[in-house]
């Protein structure tokens, strides 16, 4: 069985900005894993903000996480340079991936009153792309509406 690819969800974040035990030893305990965990540029935008105390928290995250496509990013495999490594995280902002993402909130029953979230189906998109696949989230119900629209993909999905 190979490793799972993990993709990082807004909850993730701000998860590990609130300093949660849970969270940061996940974090933490990736950092061998060959390919870093992937933050996708809509999940960071949701939970950055300019204040001093998440901007230092967030240096560190980023040095061990990739965002794909995003310059000044690190490379998604660990010993690479910046523009080799995964073919998975190349394709995750292509013009397709946003379509399917579209047509993951057409088909996407979430769990009460909520309605279907572009950023939710982006990040299942992504763990699409790399399966198998670890998504970890605060809301698993929420991811797993999107990732129920999807035929057999491998992704696990772990609340933080």
């Amino acid at each position: 069985m190979s490793a799972r690819t993990v993709v990082y969800d807004t909850g993730m974040l701000l998860a590990m900005l609130s300093g949660d035990a849970v969270a940061l030893t996940l974090h933490n305990g990736l950092r061998p894993a060959p390919h870093r965990p992937i933050l996708i540029g809509p999940v960071l935008a949701q939970a950055w903000r300019p204040d001093p105390k998440t901007v230092h928290a967030f240096s560190g995250f980023l040095r061990d996480c990739t965002v794909p496509q995003a310059r000044g990013t690190a490379p998604p495999i660990r010993g690479t340079a910046a523009n080799a490594g995964c073919v998975a995280c190349a394709k995750t902002t292509t013009l397709d991936s946003y379509k399917r993402a579209g047509a993951m909130l057409a088909k996407a029953v979430p769990p009460g009153k909520k309605r279907p979230d572009a950023v939710d189906a982006l990040v299942v998109v992504t763990a699409a792309l790399h399966v198998p696949a670890q998504i970890l989230t605060s809301d698993p119900g929420d991811l797993a509406c999107h990732a129920a629209t999807l035929d057999h993909a491998d992704i696990t999905i772990e609340r933080v």
